[in-house]
């Protein structure tokens, strides 16, 4: 038989089908990659048993380079002297319920205030902050020194408070058990208490929300908190110890005689809101208002809280502090959108200005609009689909069981405030973790979409946060601590 004879015009049809059939798989297998890729650059995988607090204090090496710097521990973590009161550490869901008890103070303490409140230098003094969910009430504490000669005191620090005390000898009232002896104004030559008539006595009212009273002579102070707790004492002044090179004379606080509450066994608290008498405002004049402060990954880290804009990363982004918190301790953001997994959630921007947002360190678990968090949720359980769900914890609905799992992979949450500026959540400030079987979304809905919503502590996570009240912003930063 004959050799069959391709014609020109068969072979040029036959090549341009291959050329086609090879594009359409080319383009089928880029847009596989495209997708692959995208996924992978939109969420975390993590290790399931890294979701668990370790045992051993792991200091974080990132505040080491800083000018100077308080570290910030967990309260009840191994890196916190407090972690030797084992009996009294909440479990998780008691955590929620005192958290609850604050928000619903907050949300009281918003619906009656109007007004404002200015809040800027080149010092840096830092103090290492310590993380409080492992046992804790999720609260974060520094080391300072008060009195002549200087007695250190650990306190629990706190944006939402203005006010600074500690309990002192002789606890005419009572006082609570506390892990440092406590300060006995008796051994220091520079206490001294404020008289009643003294125009900075009558300053107490703004910052602790109630009318000073008198004892004798002396200016007396009081303050209670959401959760019932409480501390009435002597208004005084005293020598304050940041670091060695950064002392303060005359630094205003509460002496307290009679304390009550939940504080976990730290001596006090360090009030860094926007009033006349909290620390950044007495410091003004060194440190401008300006302080930042980063919470570590878990309770068995150690994070940062410092003064002034030495150890300002350059990578900070700023959003301007809006007018929600006004005449109030808070600090107030605005909160533009949300995005999970990379995608932008369709939330109207009118969802997140009725009410406004604080950010807040005392707070544990985020607080949005109903509408907005029923957004987050449901994206969040779509993506999420191939883990099982288990028993909701407290307030926390969105809760899975990874306990037949080695890793686990979650979509990336991002915030976006005012003037463009998206943080991204850090893998550990998207769950709250009561056991590998109950691991919840970390977010909550408020009641109503009329009540202030609040960036909590666990989403602040790694993050430096940065607070220049006298420019009137607040700026951001990924991996301040580890």
């Amino acid at each position: 038989m004959g050799a069959t004879t391709i014609s020109p015009a068969f072979l040029s049809a036959y090549l341009i089908l291959c050329l086609v059939c090879s594009l359409k798989e080319g383009y089928a297998f880029g847009r596989r990659e495209t997708a692959e890729s995208h996924h992978l650059q939109h969420s975390h995988t993590i290790r399931v048993n890294s979701l668990l607090p370790s045992s051993f204090c792991s200091p974080s090496g990132k505040a080491l380079d800083k000018k100077s710097f308080l570290p910030v521990v967990h309260k009840h973590g191994p890196c916190s002297q407090l972690h030797q009161d084992k009996a009294n550490i909440p479990t998780y869901a008691e955590i929620l319920l005192h958290d609850e008890a604050r928000v619903k103070s907050i949300h009281s303490k918003l619906a009656k205030n109007t007004g404002s409140s200015n809040i800027e230098e080149n010092d840096a003094a830092n103090l290492p902050a310590k993380d409080g969910s492992v046992v804790g009430s999720g609260n974060y504490i520094v080391t300072v020194g008060l009195g002549t000669p200087k007695k250190d005191l650990s306190l629990i620090f706190d944006t939402g408070s203005d006010i600074t005390w500690t309990q002192c000898q002789p606890c005419a009232g009572s006082c609570y058990k506390q892990q440092d002896p406590i300060f006995s104004p008796s051994l220091s030559s520079t206490y001294s208490n404020i008289s009643c008539t003294s125009t900075v006595c009558n300053s107490l009212t703004s910052a602790t929300g109630n009318s000073p009273r008198c004892s004798s002579t002396s200016c007396v102070y009081g303050i209670q908190y959401g959760d019932s707790s409480f501390s009435v004492g002597f208004f005084a002044k005293e020598t304050l110890t940041l670091t060695s090179t950064d002392v303060f004379d005359n630094f205003l606080f509460g002496c307290g005689q009679n304390n009550q509450g939940l504080f976990g066994g730290a001596a006090g608290l360090l009030g860094l809101g926007r009033d006349q008498l909290s620390l950044p405002s007495q410091t003004a004049l060194k440190y401008k208002k300006f302080f930042s402060y980063c919470l570590p990954s878990s309770a068995s880290s150690t994070g940062f809280l410092t003064f002034g804009d030495g150890g300002l990363s350059k990578s900070v982004k700023f959003t301007t502090l809006s007018t929600t918190s006004q005449g109030s301790s808070f600090y107030g953001i605005d909160i533009t959108g949300i995005s999970v997994g990379g995608q932008k959630l369709s939330i109207s921007a009118s969802v997140f200005t009725t009410a406004g947002t604080i950010i807040d360190s005392g707070t544990v678990i985020t607080r949005l609009p109903p509408t907005a968090y029923a957004a987050l949720r449901s994206a969040f359980r779509k993506q999420m689909s191939q883990y099982p769900m288990a028993q909701p914890l407290s307030i926390l609905d969105t809760c899975y069981d990874f306990s037949k799992y080695s890793s686990v992979t979650l979509p990336k949450i991002s915030f976006f405030f005012s003037g463009g500026v998206e943080v991204p959540v850090g893998a550990k400030g998207v769950f709250y973790v009561n056991s590998i079987s109950q691991v919840c979304l970390a977010f909550a809905g408020n009641s109503d979409d009329t009540d202030v919503a609040i960036f909590g502590n666990t989403q602040q996570k790694t993050l430096q946060v940065v607070y220049d009240g006298a420019g009137g912003r607040i700026g951001f930063a990924t991996g301040g601590c580890t």
